[in-house]
């Protein structure tokens, strides 16, 4: 079992960044990719970024660029760094590792983009 604790979000103002956090703890040696997810109102659930454990990362199309995910794996930590943000990012954002075949997911956070 995995569990993760996300830290950030909030409301920024168009062009503004925000940086999310999330701890993974459990059975942390098995983690593998780890990333966010966001779901916005009316909307499925989409991929957001994701990290291997050696640090490849994969991001959707709409956030390359301005997105940046990184990892520590020392403190079992991943964070997304969201820079230039516009209203089309106002979501909720989950935090997602996959490990030993099964997803885990975070509580979610708010991030709202909006003057």
């Amino acid at each position: 079992q995995v569990q993760l604790v996300e830290s950030g979000g909030g409301l920024v103002q168009p062009g503004g960044s925000l940086r999310l956090s999330c701890a993974a703890s459990g059975s942390i040696f098995s983690i593998m990719p780890m990333g966010y997810y966001r779901q916005a109102p009316g909307k499925q659930r989409e991929l957001v970024a994701s990290i291997s454990r050696v640090g490849s990362t994969n991001y959707a199309d709409s956030v390359k660029g301005r997105f940046t995910i990184s990892r520590n794996n020392a403190k079992n930590t991943v964070y997304l760094k969201m820079d230039s943000l516009n209203p089309e990012d106002t979501a909720v954002y989950y935090c997602w590792c996959k490990s030993l075949g099964n997803d885990y997911w975070g509580q979610g956070t708010q991030v709202t983009v909006s003057s």
